[in-house]
């Protein structure tokens, strides 16, 4: 059987190139693409993203990747997102006031609090690696998902100032805290896996994601 294609999406802002490497890595036939007719072909979609939620709205929409994401979606094939990218899966974001997100995942955005008498040494944007922490709905040991096999507590490597608040608990996948804040770090919704962090970035540990992504995707066409 060929290798699974995957399209990373290309909307004017986004992380491709080292996603595009994480997933030759490990055997994905990937390709950047604004195309939606290329999309439509895929047999697996990667939404990447860093910068505003608003700008990446309006780019996606320019190049009518809105609509062929969320058609994308209800064929039962697999997207991924990344940073930003797992953001605009969500229903809104407050980011400079209330922002329409795909609505493919129900939910918010919310940007970590300034600085308080509460939380008087939080650093907005978290850059930094973090922990990610299992959850009781999705333990990374069992189920079809990218984190499958990675241990409690493993590092990623997050770059970030808004965190996502799934209406569903269920479709938490993994928690980080910062700062006392406990926010959910990777969602798991049906055919849709996305993450906070950067397993691109994160390290040959992370590349692990990318692998069992491309098993999900293999498993998917037989």
């Amino acid at each position: 059987m060929e290798n699974p294609s995957v399209a990373i999406i290309d909307y004017d802002i986004g992380n491709l190139f080292s996603v595009k490497k994480a997933c030759e890595i490990v055997g994905l036939d990937a390709f950047i693409t604004n195309d939606s007719s290329k999309v439509k072909k895929a047999d697996a979609v990667i939404l990447p993203g860093v910068g505003a939620f608003g700008d990446a709205m309006n780019n996606l929409k320019k190049f009518g990747l809105d609509e062929e994401i969320i058609a994308f979606v209800k064929t039962g094939k697999f997207l991924m997102g990344v940073c930003l990218g797992m953001q605009l899966l969500m229903s809104k974001s407050e980011e400079f006031g209330e922002q329409t997100g795909l609505c493919l995942v129900d939910g918010t955005c919310k940007r970590f609090p300034n600085s308080s008498e509460l939380y008087s040494k939080i650093r907005v944007p978290q850059v930094t690696w973090n922990d990610i922490y299992t959850t009781d709905n999705s333990p990374f040991f069992l189920g079809k998902h990218p984190l499958n096999g990675l241990k409690n507590k493993t590092k990623m490597y997050f770059v970030h100032s808004y965190y996502v608040i799934p209406t569903k608990t269920k479709e938490v996948l993994s928690e980080t805290e910062y700062f006392g804040i406990r926010y959910c770090s990777s969602i798991i919704k049906d055919n849709i896996f996305a993450f906070q962090f950067h397993p691109e970035k994160s390290g040959a540990t992370a590349i692990h994601i990318y692998d069992n992504f491309k098993n999900i995707i293999f498993n998917n066409k037989k």
